[in-house]
C-alpha cells in the first residue's frame, strides 16, 4: 500500500464488481439485490472530447473516468441497457456538476459514434439522407448514462449539487430554458445509521467509518459495538487507513483484520512512544525535575497527535495529562 495516492486506493475499491453493484443497489434500489454482479462488464474509461480550437480546427482533450461499467440483461453479456459510472472524490470540488454532466454527454456521443461504425460495417442504406449524415437512424436507441459520485470524506458536501446552483443570474425565468444537471451523490456524514445496513459488502464498513472519523469516541464506540469490524478484509483496511489517514497496521500473515484490537493497539502504542520519549528527555537532563518535564513534553506531543489523528478526544487526552481541557488545548495548540 505505500506509496498509493487516495485517488488510486479508491478507484481499485471501486473497480471491484461486488462492491460496484453495492453502491448501485444502496442508490437505485434502496439496498434490494437488484443489480448482480455477474451482470457488470468493466468499460475502458477514456473519452475523447472534440471542442472547437482557433480558427473552427478540433482540438481533441482526454477525459478519464474514474469507474465505468456497462449492465448487461442476460448472463452471456448480450444485451446491455445500463451504462454505471463512478467518480471517487477525496476531497469536496465545487465544480461537480458541469464534469460529470461532460461525461455523461461524452459518454452518448460514444454510443452514437459507435452506432454509425455499425451501420458502415454492416453497409444497412438508411432510409433517409438525413440519417445517412448522422449516422444514427431513426430506430437507434441510446443506452442510458448514470453517473454516482462518492465522497470518500468526513465533512458534508457544501458544494453545488446541481448546474442551476452554479449560475449567476439576473432574471430567474430564464432558468427554465437553460436545462439542470442534478448530481448522484452519496456522503458519508448524509447516510442514517439504519440505513447502512442497506450495503451488502464492506462498503458499510468503509463508509460508517468515515463518518465518525473525526469523533474519536464515537468512532471507537461505533468500531466496538459492530461485530462486522472484527472480522475485516484487508483490502477494506488499507481502504480505510488511506482515505481517513489513520495508519491502521496489521501482520501480512493476517488474513482478516481485527479493527478493534489494531485501534486500541495503535493508540497503546502512541502512549507507550510517549513515555519512552519524555523519559529519554528527562535522564538527559540529568534531573528529576528534567525527567517529569521531558516525560511531560513527550507525552503531550504524542496526546496531541492522537488527538489530531481522532485515536483521542480532547477530554481523553486531557485526562491522561492529568489537565484541564482548557490547559490542553493552550499547551497542545489545538482549536477546540
Amino acid at each position: 500500500m505505500a506509496g498509493k495516492s487516495k485517488d488510486t486506493v479508491t478507484k481499485e475499491y471501486m473497480q471491484d464488481n461486488e462492491t460496484f453493484a453495492d453502491v448501485f443497489n444502496f442508490m437505485l434500489y434502496d439496498g434490494q439485490q437488484v443489480i448482480q454482479p455477474q451482470q457488470l462488464r468493466q468499460m475502458d474509461t477514456t473519452l475523447i472530447a472534440l471542442p472547437y480550437g482557433r480558427e473552427g480546427t478540433l482540438e481533441p482533450v482526454q477525459k478519464y473516468r474514474d469507474v465505468v461499467k456497462v449492465l448487461t440483461a442476460k448472463e452471456d453479456g448480450s444485451t446491455a441497457y445500463l451504462l454505471l459510472g463512478v467518480e471517487n472524490q477525496s476531497d469536496i470540488h465545487y465544480a461537480m456538476p458541469p464534469r460529470n454532466m461532460l461525461y455523461d454527454a461524452l459518454q452518448y456521443v460514444r454510443q452514437i459514434e459507435e452506432a454509425a461504425k455499425l451501420h458502415r460495417k454492416q453497409k444497412d442504406r438508411p432510409e433517409t439522407g438525413a440519417e445517412y449524415i448522422s449516422g444514427f437512424y431513426r430506430s437507434d436507441r441510446l443506452l442510458p448514462v448514470i453517473t454516482l459520485t462518492i465522497y470518500f470524506g468526513a465533512e458534508k458536501w457544501d458544494a453545488p449539487r446541481t448546474l442551476h446552483e452554479m449560475l449567476s443570474v439576473q432574471d430567474e425565468k430564464i432558468l427554465k430554458f437553460v436545462p439542470d444537471y442534478q448530481m448522484n451523490l452519496i456522503v458519508p456524514a448524509e447516510i442514517a445509521d439504519a440505513d447502512f445496513a442497506k450495503f451488502h459488502t464492506e462498503l458499510n464498513i468503509v463508509l460508517k467509518y468515515i463518518k465518525y472519523s473525526t469523533d474519536a469516541r464515537k468512532l471507537m464506540q461505533v468500531v466496538e459495538e459492530d461485530a462486522k469490524y472484527r472480522n475485516v478484509s484487508k483490502r477494506t483496511v488499507n481502504m480505510v487507513s488511506t482515505v481517513t489517514d489513520s495508519q491502521i497496521r496489521y501482520t501480512e500473515r493476517e488474513e482478516r483484520v481485527d479493527m478493534c484490537k489494531a485501534l486500541e493497539d495503535l493508540r497503546a502504542e502512541g502512549m507507550a512512544k510517549g513515555r519512552a520519549e519524555g523519559m529519554e528527555k528527562g535522564m538527559a537532563k540529568g534531573r528529576a525535575e528534567g525527567m517529569a518535564e521531558g516525560m511531560a513534553k513527550g507525552i503531550l506531543s504524542t496526546l496531541t497527535d492522537l488527538v489530531r489523528k481522532g485515536l483521542l478526544t480532547i477530554t481523553q487526552a486531557a485526562q491522561q495529562a492529568n489537565m484541564t481541557e482548557q490547559e490542553f488545548v493552550e499547551k497542545a495548540g489545538l482549536k477546540q
